[in-house]
């Protein structure tokens, strides 16, 4: 098993901690154990494929959409970003954006971005903790301040901004806008509700989302709960979100605490998640085989 240092970064908006990183430039690297100081890329072959962060928004992010896989081959060379949210907290009030609230067109969208106007079409949700949100490749979206949550994503740092409110950048200079690509990129098909609708339940994995990027499950423990890895791909990631937790293995234990995570390698065979105190809340992920 692995725990990698965090990388974190100050953003205008708030703060970032991407605690597994596959993406170049930005690897992560072990924290403890044996391979301490190994990046990523020397534990996995070829590039991770998934990216776990902790977003802490502290004001509006700016409104965006990530191309799909094929638009990202083609105009990047690298992946997609399809991904995930999971909402660990929230003041009052605090929102986000996910999808649109009504039908536009291409053209349309461009006239909306131009008047400044974008946000009146799209839909908006006032969000507490246990909210999820699939957000699939081409669906317009935005982190609302007052929001603390996991993402879970595709390895890929391709963003297409489509509003920012005006605001400076860190270095004083507007930030970029990307108006154009957007427009290609943007799923415009309209869905009546956004979130993702579970069943919670306790000590038993409670499946969120599945897709051909990775499938993700909920664990609310109050007591050990042993997964199999079989079937799960390369590799199990444990990500801590409240209260602290211990992950056992034939191969030794490994603790954690909110705001980290876990690789377990599928070697492993399985692996005992235990709460260290009267209750932890967990999310694993995979990309399915």
């Amino acid at each position: 098993m692995y725990k990698f240092q965090p990388i974190l970064k100050t953003l205008v908006w708030g703060t970032e901690s991407w605690v597994l990183s596959g993406v170049p430039g930005n690897e992560s690297v072990v924290a403890e154990g044996p391979d301490a100081g190994k990046k990523i890329t020397d534990i996995y072959p070829g590039q991770f494929p998934l990216l776990i962060k902790f977003i802490d928004a502290h004001k509006d992010l700016s409104i965006q959409v990530h191309p799909n896989d094929e638009l990202a081959a083609q105009r990047h060379g690298c992946k997609g970003k399809t991904e995930m949210w999971y909402i660990i907290g929230a003041e009052p009030g605090a929102k986000l954006l996910s999808g649109l609230s009504r039908q536009i067109d291409s053209e349309e969208y461009v006239r909306l971005v131009e008047k400044d106007e974008i946000v009146s079409a799209l839909a908006s949700y006032e969000v507490k903790p246990g909210d999820v949100f699939f957000l699939p490749a081409g669906r317009i979206h935005a982190i609302g301040g007052g929001c603390y949550l996991a993402e879970i994503q595709e390895t890929s740092d391709i963003t297409y901004r489509i509003y920012d409110y005006g605001r400076l950048g860190l270095d004083g200079k507007p930030r970029q806008l990307h108006t154009a690509e957007a427009k290609d990129a943007i799923d415009y098909t309209v869905y009546p509700d956004y979130r993702t609708h579970y069943a919670p339940a306790a000590d038993v994995p409670v499946g969120l989302v599945s897709c051909k990027h990775f499938v993700t499950d909920l664990l609310d423990l109050t007591k050990p709960l042993a997964l199999g890895l079989e079937g799960r791909g390369d590799f199990l990631i444990v990500i801590d979100m409240e209260g602290e937790s211990v992950l056992s293995t034939a191969e030794g234990t490994l603790a954690l605490k909110p705001g980290e995570c876990a690789l377990v390698p599928a070697r492993e065979k399985s692996v005992t998640v235990t709460p260290s105190g009267a209750a932890s809340k967990l999310l694993t992920t995979y990309v399915p085989v």
